[in-house]
């Protein structure tokens, strides 16, 4: 493979969210297009007009640009192989698919979902493996015309050519051998005359010149059926890779029933770009770099060779280990960014920032700030029992004084006048500005409170007293 001319691509099927597995995947194909300059290309496989949704297009592509994960050739951008959803390749699809059929390469089918559902389970209950018993295969012409006319619905199946070992090599599973008598005919275009994915999919690779392309292992058994296909049609094949699925904590492949969220409720819960990536980057991606990674460095140390096989187990507490990390990465200017939709809304810029350096180094998620907006902007604050303690135990002229001192936001002036140290001076103003006994550094928690708030905190401590 030249590596200036590798071509990937991602193509999702608009019929629910993005999910992490979905992004794992665009962000490998990503990678392994711009370590050596190559180009990456977003196709929407759009053919299942029942489950297709603008709304998912929509979202999806969204969602791909807050990643990070810009696409150079695909919708919106353009490019030479447009267009770039199947739904509209309807003219590209037919005439190869006739070529095919003119040269017996393909069939019509006119079995029935009941009549091929017996097949099936004739073949299972006689120790075979179900595949298609090739009933129309041999159908003269004359009859799929009578047949036809007389208004049958058929499919186009792919006739397979028997007595022959498919070699092929993955990068990710190695040499692969596939005897095509166990693959049986294949339907190629459905009865509404729509292509079925194993037609659709490997020509727009071939016709979208893509090189090289990673996908989910559940693919694996599809590529001897799509290598057929385009060698049938003299088209050249990309090279496959098929990753392992993602699992859960519970080895279960990744869903909503064992933690998973979308792409959409990770972002409103304030997890950011960058730490889904490197998380990502390292499931199922051997890498020795431990450290956060952007996007371009990724791509310097995306190694096609170091890929598992083994499935790689998705941990929400390594998710907050990189979200942490990228937190603690953020310049004052980007904190305010991430965290501006949850500051209220006549915050002025001062206010924001002081919030922001006192509350970043204690956050992970943006989602976590709600705990503290009402001990900073003001609000009922929810008292633990200890704090109620602390608070109690030192006295209401221990917060009569801190409340009269003029510079009542500076924790120093405070301390002095206190004539307490340590725990003895802390506890008992933390428990009166905060409700708690920890949290974040008490100066900057301090300078970030107006002075009319915390004279009313430490007023409200004295009758508390």
């Amino acid at each position: 493979m030249n590596a200036a001319s590798v071509v990937t691509r991602f193509a999702p099927s608009p019929t629910g969210e993005l999910h992490l597995g979905n992004v794992r995947t665009a962000l490998f194909n990503l990678l392994l297009a711009r370590r050596s300059g190559g180009r990456f290309v977003l196709r929407i496989e759009d053919t299942d007009a029942a489950r297709t949704s603008e709304a998912h297009v929509a979202a999806l592509e969204r969602d791909l640009d807050w990643l990070g994960l810009g696409w150079d050739e695909g919708p919106g951008r353009g490019g030479p192989h447009a267009p770039y959803r199947q739904s509209q390749r309807g003219a590209v699809y037919a005439p190869l698919l006739a070529r095919l059929e003119a040269q017996e390469q393909a069939y019509p089918c006119f079995c029935s979902s009941a009549e091929l559902e017996l097949s099936r389970r004739a073949q299972l209950a006689s120790g075979r493996p179900p595949r298609y018993a090739g009933t129309c295969a041999g159908l003269t012409a004359a009859g799929r015309a009578a047949r036809l006319a007389s208004g049958a619905r058929a499919t186009l199946r792919f006739r397979v050519p028997p007595g022959r070992a498919l070699q092929f090599q993955d990068l990710v599973h190695g040499h692969q051998q596939v005897d095509c008598a166990h693959i049986g005919d294949f339907v190629i275009r459905r009865e509404d005359g729509t292509p079925a994915f194993f037609f659709a999919n490997a020509v727009d690779d071939s016709l979208m010149e893509v090189t090289a392309l990673l996908r989910g292992e559940d693919h694996l058994a599809n590529t001897p059926r799509q290598l057929l296909v385009l060698e049938a049609l003299g088209l050249r094949a990309p090279q496959y890779g098929h990753l392992p699925l993602l699992t859960g904590q519970d080895g279960a492949p990744l869903s909503k029933r064992n933690g998973a969220q979308s792409v959409r409720e990770l972002r409103e819960a304030g997890y950011g770009a960058l730490a889904i990536c490197n998380l990502l980057f390292r499931l199922g991606h051997a890498s020795g770099e431990h450290r956060q990674l952007q996007l371009a460095e990724m791509a310097a140390h995306f190694e096609p060779l170091r890929l598992q096989r083994a499935s790689a187990h998705f941990d929400p507490v390594q998710l907050r280990h990189w979200q942490g990390l990228w937190v603690r990465s953020l310049s004052s200017a980007a904190a305010q960014e991430w965290l501006a939709p949850y500051f209220p809304q006549g915050a002025s810029p001062t206010q924001r920032e002081r919030a922001v350096a006192a509350l970043l180094p204690n956050i992970v998620a943006a989602g976590e700030l709600a705990d503290w907006l009402p001990v900073i902007f003001g609000g009922e604050l929810e008292w633990e029992p200890e704090a109620r303690a602390a608070a109690a135990g030192a006295g209401a002229d221990f917060f009569r004084t801190a409340a009269a001192v003029p510079a009542v936001t500076e924790l120093a002036a405070l301390r002095a006048v206190s004539g307490r140290q340590g725990a003895a001076f802390f506890a008992p103003l933390r428990a009166a500005l905060t409700g708690r006994l920890h949290g974040p550094e008490l100066a900057p928690l301090l300078k970030a409170m107006s002075p009319q708030l915390v004279r009313e905190r430490l007023a409200e401590a004295v009758r508390r007293c």
